[in-house]
């Protein structure tokens, strides 16, 4: 809506609902408008129409300059928000926080574990949407029991499992990871990493797939977008919906069903094999995720799912660019080799010269950061403002649409999104609690 040709809002209509919207419509400065403007004198009835001729309309003594019957010209210092008090909200002994992302099973927010002060990562399951989709219910209930045994460096760690049953929802308690590898290169320039980041990336997972293949757990869906960092960079493995523990006693790795990623399935997936190996799934989808993260490109493309698979079934996956080197480029051609039986295994990989030397950063490449969709670049915590407005109550806070695009920068006359403005007052929230930090006990300087 721009802000100098806007319709009267009364207070309590809110501006239209964005994910973690922190600002709502307290009133806007506009003449009031009533029903009366729309009728003219003498009309028979209330909501009927009277037509008048050329004589009848320069009779009318309509001041056009004075009075605008639709729209009114209002400045944006005149357009006033008020910021929505933060609520602070407890599951258990967390604080919860705000949302870190969104997939197909629900939403993902930071929490805060009130006894130990650890941050935290909770996924949010609804029951009523796990029945919509298929295998909702086994693949969560998979997911957990596998997660209650692994524990490694390079595995996410489920810390723990509440159930609300009044709201049917489901909480899975996890480490805190600052950002998804997938975002990443979706914001990095060529969307891929220089090759040491990769490497660094891909080193750590082959020592997560090492543990999970040792512990008679193949993943079946290895890709960026299941791969977490945390504070310290470490990679995390993560997403175990599709993932199947095999017998511990067999020597082989047969599995039955493929349920992972069309663009990270292997060609036996793609032509519908009964029965395939477990493991050498996860070693395509490996080698798909450093193709991906080293070239900015699928060794696979299609227009639709159904391409694409028949593309993967059929044809031979696209040469790396030169640019990637040798090294490499006969390394992600090994990883992808049609035939299971000539895929290596993850020791041969370990072997390889490329993963053994690691590469030195080029000229002009610089590391990409870890940021998640909501985080800044400080990764500060979430959790902090609400705790604030809960011990610290304040009074509403005001702002006009004129200081948020002066805090922005962005000036003139330009109609700010939703999206801008949340941003904007989540930044100038951030400044009111950083400005009352000062009253926590544990903030003062002595």
């Amino acid at each position: 809506m721009d802000p100098r040709m806007c319709r009267k809002i009364c207070s309590s209509e809110s501006l239209p609902d964005a994910e973690n919207e922190e600002f709502q419509v307290s009133s806007i400065i506009a003449p009031q408008e009533s029903e009366d403007n729309f009728l003219l004198e003498g009309s028979p009835e209330r909501h009927s129409v009277t037509w008048l001729d050329d004589d009848q309309i320069d009779d009318l003594d309509l001041n056009l300059d004075q009075t605008n019957l639709f729209f009114h010209r209002v400045d944006s210092a005149d357009v006033i928000y008020r910021s929505k008090k933060k609520k602070c909200k407890m599951v258990g002994k967390y604080v919860m926080g705000d949302v870190l992302g969104e997939g197909s099973y629900g939403k993902v927010k930071e929490m805060l574990d009130s006894e130990t002060l650890c941050r935290r990562a909770v996924k949010i399951l609804k029951k009523r949407k796990l029945r919509r989709i298929p295998n909702g219910e086994q693949n969560v209930q998979r997911e957990i029991q596998l997660l209650r045994i692994l524990r490694h460096k390079n595995v996410i760690e489920l810390v723990d499992v509440m159930y609300n049953d009044e709201k049917q929802k489901m909480y899975l308690v996890m480490e805190f990871c600052v950002g998804v590898l997938q975002d990443m290169l979706e914001s990095s320039p060529g969307k891929k990493f220089p090759q040491r980041q990769a490497h660094d990336y891909f080193t750590q997972l082959l020592d997560g797939l090492e543990y999970l293949h040792g512990q008679g757990v193949v993943h079946k869906d290895i890709k960026p977008g299941n791969l977490l960092l945390t504070l310290d960079q470490t990679l995390k493995i993560t997403d175990f919906g599709v993932a199947e523990a095999l017998d511990m006693f067999s020597p082989e790795d047969t599995c039955y069903t493929g349920q992972g990623s069309p663009a990270f399935q292997p060609p036996e997936i793609a032509n519908g094999a009964e029965q395939f190996s477990g493991v050498k799934v996860d070693i395509w989808s490996s080698g798909v995720t450093l193709y991906n993260m080293t070239t900015g490109r699928y060794p696979f493309e299609g227009d639709n799912v159904y391409r694409l698979l028949e593309a993967i079934g059929r044809g031979e996956p696209a040469p790396p660019p030169s640019s990637v080197g040798n090294l490499l480029g006969t390394l992600l051609m090994h990883m992808l080799k049609r035939n299971p039986d000539e895929r290596p295994t993850v020791q041969e990989i370990r072997r390889h010269d490329w993963v053994r030397a690691r590469p030195a950063l080029q000229a002009g490449e610089a590391a990409v950061r870890a940021r998640s969709r909501r985080s800044d670049e400080l990764h500060s915590s979430t959790v902090i403002p609400y705790l604030v407005e809960r011990h610290y109550a304040s009074a509403h806070h005001y702002f006009t649409e004129h200081d948020l695009r002066h805090e922005l920068g962005s000036g003139g006359s330009r109609t700010m999104s939703t999206a801008e403005l949340s941003d904007a007052e989540s930044t100038q929230c951030k400044r009111r609690w950083h400005s009352s930090c000062g009253r926590l006990p544990s903030c003062r300087l002595t």
